[in-house]
């Protein structure tokens, strides 16, 4: 991040903490952030050398703001915020069902007219507004109370998946769960930093590129004006390249040449309803769809499945995945089978701990290819880089940074992966080998843990409890699942 870039996030984050007196959370402090900046450049883009027409209606626009104070303004800001939520394309997509959450009116006008009034974030390169609203939106994911991290996937892993993906112009990129935008973003970073593109692939990456789904609202806002404010898309009325919607629910109908997605954490897909008795209860919610191999409750078997299907023929995954998706038997079996029938499963990176918000998570990055139809297996070896044995990182006193993605990368050969070479942390498994595995688990590794061979080794306690809990956890969620399945012939209490 730039020098600027800091000094424009400490200012905004410094005003953050008077209006937290207020009980404002910083994720709402982001929000109301956004529906202003992006008034105020739209107003911006209506003066020299701009002069462009503005679709902001003049009785909402950011000069009816601040042509407001006490009271006043704080009653015409809810009346802007719900009348642009009607807008379409990314207007209406930034505003949709916006609420004003700065009960103050006198901090309100402080926020917009001594700190966003003052820049002129139109001037501004979009590396700079990008980078210092990235800024903002770690900041928020920092705050576990938020639970905003859950929608943030590190930068340095999207950077070094990024680069081994090796995005080209004119390539259509999905995100079927972008969170804050990290992955499309720097997909459209490495095309204009690699190559020279013409006015067509220009305007091809603006505005055809990239695609993405959020289910929920609040993160989806923040993800368009993420990639707004680093040129990606238009609010001239132009279609979203985000869509608010589940992705799991149905095919979209269009194919991408590349998909890159770090889905929830969550594994188990559920409804919440009222019960006769007044009472909420939650059901498992499986996912039926004709161009998925089975049917699972699991979340992150069934984007497997999805992310597959968005793919064109030679279409190229990244996918981040937790490590109960390499091992889990029943609906994880067949998926793992016939994806290593159907796509060529070249690469997996098991990833440490410690460099997620959630605490305690293992997760990996699969890397795969769709191919054509054929009766024999597509993948013929899984390679499999160990950055998880032997290492400790946390998010605050030795956090994952890019420099220890480079060996990973340097033995990935990105340039032709079909040349690489073995080494301490990165091994080749045959597909033979990997369908003799119980249940043609996934879950593979070589090196000696040395964590498990004293005392004196082992991670610190808060490590330690944070593992124990999430295994506590997904044996809880596979109990539950079973229990759940009427047709296991399984009752409870004489129930």
């Amino acid at each position: 991040m730039t020098t600027n870039s800091q000094y424009i996030v400490q200012k905004l984050w410094n005003y953050c903490n008077i209006l937290r007196d207020d009980g404002m959370s910083y994720g709402d402090y982001v929000e109301q952030l956004t529906y202003l900046l992006f008034l105020k450049m739209a107003h911006e883009r209506t003066q020299p050398p701009y002069n462009q027409p503005s679709r902001i209606p003049e009785e909402y626009d950011w000069e009816s703001l601040l042509r407001r104070d006490g009271d006043e303004l704080e009653t015409h800001y809810r009346h802007v915020l719900e009348e642009l939520g009607k807008q379409e394309g990314m207007l209406g997509l930034i505003f949709r069902k916006a609420q004003n959450k700065i009960q103050d009116p006198a901090k309100l006008r402080r926020l917009i007219v001594d700190l966003i009034e003052r820049e002129q974030w139109t001037m501004l390169s979009a590396d700079v507004k990008g980078d210092a609203y990235e800024g903002l939106l770690q900041k928020n994911a920092e705050d576990t109370k938020s639970g905003a991290g859950q929608y943030f996937t590190p930068r340095p892993l999207i950077s070094a998946i990024v680069d081994v993906m090796r995005p080209e112009p004119g390539q259509r990129i999905c995100d079927p769960a972008c969170g804050t935008g990290g992955f499309l973003l720097s997909a459209h970073d490495y095309l204009m930093h690699h190559y020279s593109l013409d006015r067509d692939q220009k305007r091809f990456l603006k505005e055809r590129t990239l695609h993405g789904w959020e289910i929920v609202d609040n993160t989806a806002r923040l993800c368009v004006m993420n990639l707004f404010l680093h040129g990606i898309g238009s609010d001239e009325g132009s279609e979203s390249p985000v869509r608010v919607a589940d992705s799991l629910r149905g095919h979209p109908g269009a194919y991408f040449d590349m998909v890159l997605t770090n889905p929830p954490f969550g594994r188990k897909s559920s409804v919440t309803f009222v019960n006769e008795k007044g009472r909420e209860e939650r059901e498992a919610s499986v996912i039926v769809r004709d161009d998925f191999w089975t049917s699972t409750s699991n979340k992150q078997l069934n984007f497997v499945q999805h992310v597959k299907s968005l793919l064109t023929i030679n279409g190229r995954a990244a996918i981040v995945v937790p490590d109960n998706v390499l091992f889990e038997g029943g609906a994880g079996e067949i998926i793992r089978r016939k994806l290593l029938q159907e796509c060529d499963v070249h690469t997996l990176l098991r990833l440490p701990t410690g460099i997620f918000y959630a605490q305690g998570v293992k997760a990996n990055v699969l890397f795969f290819d769709r191919k054509p139809a054929s009766p024999r297996h597509w993948t013929e070896r899984l390679w499999v880089y160990d950055l998880r044995t032997n290492q400790d990182f946390t998010l605050r006193t030795n956090p994952l940074a890019r420099r220890h993605l480079d060996n990973f990368i340097a033995c990935y050969h990105p340039q032709n992966r079909h040349q690489r070479e073995e080494s301490e942390r990165f091994r080749a498994f045959s597909c033979d080998d990997l369908l003799k595995r119980d249940k043609l688990s996934l879950d593979l590794f070589w090196l000696r843990d040395e964590s498990l061979e004293g005392a004196d080794a082992l991670p610190p306690p808060g490590v330690l409890a944070a593992s124990i809990v999430e295994d506590l956890q997904a044996a809880l969620e596979q109990f539950t699942a079973i229990t759940d399945d009427p047709g296991n012939g399984i009752t409870l209490n004489g129930k």
